[in-house]
């Protein structure tokens, strides 16, 4: 749900399913599901939404598992942290519809894998092997995470072993390949973009941000821009955004609906989620907020490269200076050291220095 550009990333799933013929959308929803449902309510696009619960994150197969239909019937599934785009999903829609595979997959060629799942093709197409995070020097397509099954999916993904209590959808599709079932996969130069990282943000920002500029119009008619502020393409600033004497906003920021620009602040490199509020005289560059963020005045986000933690694991010289969850609220004279990350409904006090993961509803003082 955070924002790239305009909207959140899962809205850009949808609306490349949409654009692609799909005409139901299932959506397993856990962690924040409120937040998803409240966004986009019983249809987006005038499609109808059915929100599946999955309890805990027991992993992608049982992510799937979950949302198994009523009927059996041919199913398409996507992740949603990643952007694709319409012309990936048709591909891998039309390869699916035109053959007899049990599943076909979409790839994409000429990525590097090795973070990600690799795919290995025979001439025909079909999938003769794939491998997580390969470290090997084989040929490998990258698994860009679109995939239509049959319904004996389901039968494989309820017969394959959890691994550490978790199901893998692409263990159940390693157990399709030894009982010789047909995977097909489809090579395509449609849109992939990961988002598993709070830094693929920003690079997924800038390059909405390119194509956005060509398309539409980058400042809503809508929004109050004081006459000596600096607006520095490509920027996207949304309905009822306010931007004040001073203020020097862009290149390459995205302001949701309702976010206030103090005067005299500078915003660069950064994602300003709905009803966000920057107060004058700060420094904000390469920093992602939620919805009702609050950064005081004075406060500074000096940007990245940094050190990065994710769930214990240390990323290095990633291009982030800060992510502040949902109404964070910063009581000014902030500085966020590179790669910070700070949970929802964080107090942080006037004057403090913060690095590091700060947890949810935590208070920062000094």
């Amino acid at each position: 749900m955070l924002p790239a550009a305009r909207k959140p990333i899962l809205e850009h799933v949808f609306d490349a399913l949409i654009d692609a013929g799909v005409t139901d959308l299932s959506v397993v929803v856990g962690y924040q599901r409120n937040r998803v449902q409240s966004h986009f309510g019983p249809t987006y696009r005038n499609v109808p939404i059915t929100y599946v619960v999955q309890d805990k994150q027991l992993g992608s197969g049982h992510a799937l598992e979950c949302a198994e239909p009523a009927n059996p019937e041919p199913v398409l599934v996507v992740y949603g942290d990643q952007l694709i785009d319409q012309k990936l999903v048709f591909d891998v829609l039309h390869e699916h519809q035109a053959g007899t595979a049990t599943a076909t997959l979409g790839v994409v060629r000429e990525a590097d894998v090795r973070d990600y799942g690799g795919v290995l093709l025979a001439e025909d197409h079909a999938v003769r092997d794939i491998v997580e995070n390969p470290a090997d020097d084989r040929n490998y397509a990258l698994n860009a995470g679109v995939y239509a099954f049959e319904p004996a999916m389901f039968d494989t993904v309820r017969t394959t072993d959890r691994r550490s209590g978790e199901l893998s959808l692409v263990d159940a599709l390693s157990n399709l390949l030894e009982e010789e079932a047909s995977i097909r996969g489809v090579a395509s130069n449609g849109t992939w973009i990961d988002a598993t990282y709070p830094w693929d943000l920003l690079e997924i920002a800038t390059d909405l941000l390119a194509d956005a500029s060509s398309t539409q119009p980058d400042i809503s008619p809508e929004s109050t821009i004081h006459e000596s502020a600096t607006i520095n393409e490509p920027v996207l600033v949304s309905q009822d955004c306010v931007i004040g004497p001073g203020a020097v906003v862009g290149p390459n920021v995205s302001l949701g609906e309702n976010v206030t620009i103090g005067s005299n602040t500078t915003v660069e490199q950064s994602v300003i989620d709905t009803d966000t509020r920057i107060e004058s005289g700060c420094t904000v560059l390469d920093c992602v907020t939620g919805h009702g963020t609050y950064i005081g005045p004075g406060t500074t986000v000096v940007g990245g490269p940094g050190d990065v933690e994710i769930d214990g694991q240390i990323h290095h010289n990633e291009r982030l200076g800060a992510v502040l969850a949902d109404r964070v609220h910063d009581k000014g004279g902030v500085t966020y050291r590179p790669g910070t990350i700070v949970g929802t409904d964080v107090v942080i006090h006037a004057g403090s220095t913060v690095g590091g993961t700060v947890e949810d509803d935590s208070e920062v003082y000094g």
